[in-house]
């Protein structure tokens, strides 16, 4: 039978249960659990470590909507859905879920009607500080948020790869590149590619073990640093991903700029971040958005919009390439 109005309203407003329910379950690391086939929900309390009647309702809850399934005798197995909660998926979600239901971030929404009556930063407004400087204070939350990363990267990065050939570029650059898993793949993908990742201090030493884990110290760099100050020169190619969506038109172009200082004449500029897309659709791109405007206080944006930041910085954008999950590969030139 179809869904009635007030029906597909109030599964809307109950969504935040399903977000908490799932943080619960990659948090525990179920999915890893589950990975070999079915187990018994009181097997796999003992194994998470969870009180096994309060794991048994959570995983009857998320059977209802499809992340695992629930078979006789309690038992419960992943689904196509669930398997992305898996720490080694090839798609994995499990990073990100595991990080929006964090308490620090879960309070900063509790401030969005505030946000939308005064126009504040909420995140900053509860917390005294940007979640950067957060991070930085607490190594956990740090380490959290570079995972969740990291597989948003792992997620995405083959489809980038396809859409936009990145094997002429002798060395890359990835400003904010954070635990550096988009270079150590681009690096893994062409041998005779070196790499450049920029990060802050705390967050590069997360890059430094992963390029020492990928056997890549010697083609790879990890530079502590703000991309506010400088960017590392000698980059044919400068990539930022999932950077300029963090801030505001200001600081994004100040931050454009400090690659353009950086960048030869003939360098590229490669932009990866989410097409905010046409009114009355692309719901993912609208309500990261929203959770630009709760956390960092940046903005998604269209193509045109990215065009126009370009040019503010001193860059051209001469092409744009659609990519999965709603993002755009845009390629500029300095002008």
């Amino acid at each position: 039978m179809e869904e009635t109005p007030s029906a597909t309203l109030r599964r809307l407003v109950n969504g935040y249960q399903v977000s908490q329910a799932i943080h619960v379950a990659a948090t525990l690391g179920v999915a890893d659990h589950l990975a070999d086939g079915p187990r018994a929900s009181d097997d796999l309390a003992v194994a998470v470590g969870a009180h096994a009647p309060s794991l048994y309702r959570v995983l009857r809850a998320l059977a209802a909507v499809g992340v695992v399934r629930e078979e006789d005798g309690r038992r419960f197995a992943l689904t196509p859905v669930g398997d992305c909660l898996r720490s080694d998926a090839e798609e994995p979600v499990g990073g990100w879920a595991a990080f929006v239901g964090r308490p620090y971030v879960w309070r900063a929404w509790d401030g969005l009607l505030d946000a939308v009556r005064t126009g504040e930063n909420p995140f900053e407004r509860l917390h005294g500080v940007d979640p950067w400087t957060y991070r930085a204070r607490d190594p956990e939350e740090a380490a959290i948020f570079d995972r969740a990363m990291g597989d948003l990267t792992r997620r995405a990065h083959r489809s980038m790869f396809a859409v936009f050939d990145f094997s002429r570029f002798g060395t890359v650059v990835d400003v904010g590149g954070g635990n550096g898993a988009l270079l150590v793949a681009l690096l893994r993908a062409h041998p005779e590619m070196r790499g450049v990742v920029l990060d802050l201090p705390h967050a590069i030493t997360g890059a430094r073990r992963a390029i020492a884990a990928a056997g890549l110290e010697a083609r790879c760099e990890a530079v502590a640093g703000s991309f506010f100050d400088a960017a590392p020169g000698g980059g044919d190619a400068y990539v930022l991903r999932a950077i300029v969506h963090d801030w505001d038109d200001a600081e994004a172009v100040a931050i454009l700029r400090r690659v353009r200082v950086a960048a030869a004449p003939d360098a590229t500029l490669v932009v990866i971040e989410r097409d905010l897309g046409p009114p009355n659709a692309v719901p993912g791109a609208k309500f990261s958005d929203l959770n630009m405007f709760v956390l960092p206080g940046g903005r998604e944006r269209t193509v045109d919009e990215y065009g126009a930041l370009l040019d503010a910085a001193g860059f051209r954008l001469v092409e744009s390439h659609p990519a999965d999950f709603g993002f755009q590969v845009m390629v500029g030139t300095p002008a």
